[in-house]
């Protein structure tokens, strides 16, 4: 399954670097949403395919976003791009 990193989580004043919003494909729910949690995630980077590993740790939400936590921050560059989820 695909989704696309979307954003850092963290309000206008402080951001959470190790953690981004990601929004599933076919997802549209958050009870779907909801049955992504503990699965991992991986991105890679396009010029080196070094892969950055990720576990979807909670639902964002109504529309079936998730919350994925990453043990190193993703590159800005990252933001917009899509990303791999287990299954």
């Amino acid at each position: 399954m695909l989704g696309v990193i979307v954003n850092y989580v963290g309000s206008h004043k402080h951001q959470k670097p190790f953690q981004y919003i990601i929004k599933p494909e076919r997802v549209s729910s958050k009870n779907e949403a909801a049955k992504l949690i503990g699965k991992k995630v991986q991105w890679k980077q396009p010029k080196s395919n070094k892969a950055f590993i990720g576990k979807i740790i909670d639902v964002h939400g109504n529309n079936g976003a998730v919350r994925v936590r990453f043990n190193k921050g993703l590159p800005g560059q990252a933001i917009g791009s899509s990303i791999q989820i287990f299954e």
